[in-house]
């Protein structure tokens, strides 16, 4: 067994305020480097954290002797030539979501990865809410029979006011947008508790606010969606027969913050919100009756969307494959996982744009 995990993180958002502390509560799991594009940022994450490596060269901290796992928590248009150079250099990868700009881009990273002995993994942490995991094992004891339709609402009103500042966020030639950092949550999650794939997508994409002023006070347009509308059908499975979806993500909508996915099959019904607590119904009946559900551990200081709670989960998986040279994880988003998503995304942009149904 390898006594230590080094653990290298570009990117000094998400990864300081839910990877590095969910790492560092991990057993045989020590953050040797942290990159990002501002040296100030790497500095002051490295200092928060004791974190002995600060860059604002990603590749010095891929290179970095000590580090096993490289985290990338970058804008999308980053994930290929990062995930490539990881490769390249022999470490484990866990990659955020959507994986890259495009499905051909995806493709190529997977292709790279595969064979080599390490971990590739898109960072699709939702999977593992205890809740969600017990869902995914009530769906196959049959508690909702076969299913015949599924929604997904995600609204998070932040962005509705025009004083956020313009960031990558709001650029769509980086990878910016709702249906890209959120869509491709939903999309995975129907992926994985339904076992199947999306068979067709007609998509509806929005940007509600349209300029928004940069760190200089410079005026810009929005490029990217903060809206993202899918109507779905679903290849037949073993839970799934004739299945129709339809996803609401927002930006913009208020009053409060919603992660909730719902699930209405031929013996009853499910629901299951942000933090993974879950409700049945059964035909006939009007109300959803909830069941008692572990919502797992948030840490001090951590946002609690679900995400974080979530991460919390997979960190210690992770950390005991690299240190038992396992390289698959029960559950955990592989980049085969990841390509299946972008091919949606792809298909939901080219819809948005043509105005047809698209097949993925």
């Amino acid at each position: 067994m390898k006594e230590t995990v080094g653990i290298g993180i570009i990117g000094t958002g998400f990864a300081k305020r839910v990877q590095i502390p969910s790492f560092l509560r991990c057993e045989g799991a020590r953050v040797v480097s942290v990159a990002s594009g501002s040296i100030d940022n790497a500095r002051l994450t490295a200092g928060e954290f004791n974190i002995g490596h600060a860059t604002d060269d990603w590749r010095d901290t891929i290179e970095h002797p000590d580090v096993d796992l490289v985290c990338i928590t970058t804008p999308p248009n980053l994930h290929r030539e990062m995930t490539l150079a990881a490769i390249d250099a022999g470490k484990h990868i866990l990659c955020e979501k959507p994986m890259a700009m495009n499905v051909a881009e995806a493709q190529e990273m997977a292709d790279a990865a595969d064979g080599h002995p390490i971990l590739a993994l898109i960072d699709h942490e939702l999977r593992f809410q205890p809740g969600r995991l017990l869902a995914y094992k009530m769906l196959r004891d049959g508690v909702v029979g076969k299913i015949r339709h599924v929604k997904a609402t995600f609204q998070a009103p932040h962005r509705g006011d025009p004083n956020i500042p313009w960031n990558w966020w709001s650029d769509e030639s980086v990878g910016g947008g709702a249906l890209g950092a959120i869509g491709s949550h939903v999309i995975d999650s129907f992926h994985w508790l339904l076992d199947t794939d999306v068979a067709s997508v007609f998509c509806q994409l929005q940007t509600h606010i349209g300029t928004r002023t940069d760190a200089s006070g410079r005026s810009r347009d929005v490029t990217s969606d903060d809206a993202a509308n899918l109507l779905l059908r679903f290849t037949d499975g073993i839970l799934t027969e004739n299945t129709t979806g339809v996803a609401t993500v927002s930006m913009t909508d208020g009053p409060d913050y919603q992660n909730l996915m719902e699930l209405f099959g031929t013996e009853g019904f499910m629901r299951i919100d942000h933090l993974g607590g879950i409700a049945t119904a059964k035909p006939g009946e009007s109300e959803w009756t909830p069941l008692e559900t572990d919502l797992g551990t948030l840490l001090p200081g951590m946002p609690d969307t679900g995400f974080a709670r979530a991460f919390v989960e997979i960190a210690p998986l992770i950390v005991n494959a690299i240190r038992n040279n396992i390289f698959t994880i029960e559950h955990a988003a592989t980049f085969a996982d990841g390509v299946r998503v972008q091919s949606v995304l792809d298909a939901a942009r080219r819809s948005n744009s043509t105005g047809r149904i698209i097949y993925p």
